[in-house]
């Protein structure tokens, strides 16, 4: 498997699990319906456990520009693999994403709250505040990619052995930090599905809240830059 192949494949198994648990809470019908946000936290950190496991020997399993660029800008990831990276992982969100909703189709059908459905795809703030909405998402990224960079293996990324402290990384930011702004911590897992619920055929959907959209971009970003700053400036 090719690393682009690898970085396709898991940050597309990231979205299609990651998403699906917001789908089995928030979908009208579904045997998961109103288990709320622990099981989310707990179905993303899960999510992350299994798309590292499968492609970490692969690619090192980024799954995440945040972490690419972060360990880039750190100089544990060669900038020349940046443009390939990002790519399979923006591709392998969207993906994940039109597998949920296949997965999910009736439910969809079945539900009435546009909303709902909107936040199967992407994120959006529990108060709209611009400001600090981007803080919570830099804050979040920055402990995400931190905890990468000293997690992973130099030159290699994350091996298959580190599926499990990520994914406990992944989950507590969920629940510590996630009831902000969902915790989109990725651009990938934000922006990729939200181009999907624009152009797929969801009966009932609302717009695709594209004012708020540069937030979960732009925050992760500065984030994981933010903190391979910090990892040259403390050391390995």
């Amino acid at each position: 498997m090719s690393p682009f192949l690898g970085e396709f494949i898991g940050t597309a198994l990231l979205l299609l699990l990651g998403d699906a648990v917001v789908a089995n809470v928030v979908l009208k019908d579904t045997k998961g319906s109103g288990a709320g946000w622990v099981a989310i936290s707990v179905g993303w950190g899960l999510a992350v456990f299994v798309a590292v496991f499968v492609v970490a020997a692969f690619s090192g399993a980024h799954i995440n520009p945040a972490v690419t660029l972060g360990l880039a800008l750190a100089g544990e990831f060669a900038w020349a693999n940046v443009p390939t990276y990002l790519a399979a992982q923006f591709l392998g969100g969207a993906v994940g994403a039109f597998l949920v909703w296949l997965h999910y189709r009736d439910h969809f059908d079945a539900t009435s709250d546009a909303d709902a459905k909107l936040a199967v795809f992407c994120t959006g703030p529990a108060i709209s505040n611009p400001v600090s909405n981007v803080i919570s998402e830099i804050i979040a990224t920055f402990v995400l990619v931190f905890a990468v960079l000293y997690i992973a293996e130099p030159e290699v990324g994350l091996g298959a052995l580190d599926a499990v402290p990520v994914g406990l990384v992944v989950l507590v930011i969920g629940m510590c930090l996630g009831g902000t702004t969902g915790y989109a911590i990725n651009p990938a897992r934000d922006l990729s599905p939200r181009i999907m619920h624009a152009i797929l055929p969801i009966a009932g959907k609302r717009d695709s809240d594209w004012g708020y959209a540069w937030i979960p971009v732009f925050g992760p970003i500065t984030g994981g830059l933010l903190a391979g700053i910090a990892f040259m400036l403390l050391g390995s």
